[in-house]
């Protein structure tokens, strides 16, 4: 009988130290992501203060100056709330205090309200703005509005930014979903005549702070937070979210 012996003492510790590791680091980031969620209310106040005085400053007689000084706080102060809405959202998604209503959604109402909002920099850019519901789509749905609403400005306001000519096409279609008796799987398709994005690029897409390439965030601006929130919210209705494209 041959008996072979290994101390793994060491070894053990070793891992024991790597267990403890990310242990700590694991609830440092839930300290981070429940710090940044409950402090949405106490960020965004003072944001919303801040646009709405510039609004009403805008609303009264200025001099060509000082209008475009107001002018440069108001679109400011609009990036940045935007900016931090985004990281909120993403804190808030990844600390798992994120929770979706279940109220009646009029979806032909969310989506003319999606194209409201980006409209005017369409306009700037004279782009055509469509919207195409086939006949199969229910009138109303139960869902978030609010989030539903908010994947497709990201998704809206992405197409119009990418594009300098041409459309952007918002469709959406139904069919009965045959997991659940009853109910039915809404597809939501947003689509534009923009730069198109290479085969190797659309992989990071859906991943956080991320864009496809750095020029891309020296150029048109933003977090690269859009999409991987939109890929969040669309999972937790229960969803899925891809691209299709080419340059």
């Amino acid at each position: 009988t041959v008996w072979m012996l290994e101390d793994v003492t060491e070894a053990r510790a070793v891992t024991q130290a790597m267990v403890q590791a990310r242990e700590i680091a694991e609830e440092a980031a839930k300290t981070k992501s429940d710090f940044l969620a409950n402090m949405s209310h106490e960020i965004r106040t003072p944001m919303n203060a801040i646009i709405g005085m510039t609004g009403l400053l805008l609303d009264s007689p200025l001099s060509e100056t000082q209008r475009e000084f107001t002018e440069t706080v108001r679109q400011s102060s609009d990036t940045l709330l935007s900016l931090i809405n985004d990281i909120l959202d993403f804190s808030k998604i990844e600390s798992g205090k994120l929770e979706l209503e279940c109220v009646p959604v009029d979806l032909r109402d969310c989506i003319e309200s999606t194209l409201d909002l980006v409209a005017p920099r369409a306009a700037e850019k004279k782009l055509d703005l469509l919207y195409w519901m086939e006949s199969t789509v229910p009138v109303a749905v139960l869902g978030d509005v609010t989030r539903l609403r908010q994947v497709l400005v990201n998704l809206a306001g992405n197409a119009v930014k990418f594009t300098e000519h041409g459309e952007v096409l918002i469709s959406v279609s139904a069919q009965p979903d045959p997991d659940r008796a009853g109910t039915v799987r809404l597809h939501f398709s947003v689509k534009d005549t923009g730069l198109g994005i290479p085969a190797e690029a659309q992989q990071r897409l859906f991943k956080a702070f991320s864009q496809v390439d750095a020029s891309t965030t020296r150029r048109f601006g933003g977090t690269g937070l859009g999409l991987a929130i939109s890929q969040r919210l669309v999972a937790l209705m229960g969803g899925r979210i891809w691209v299709e494209s080419e340059p």
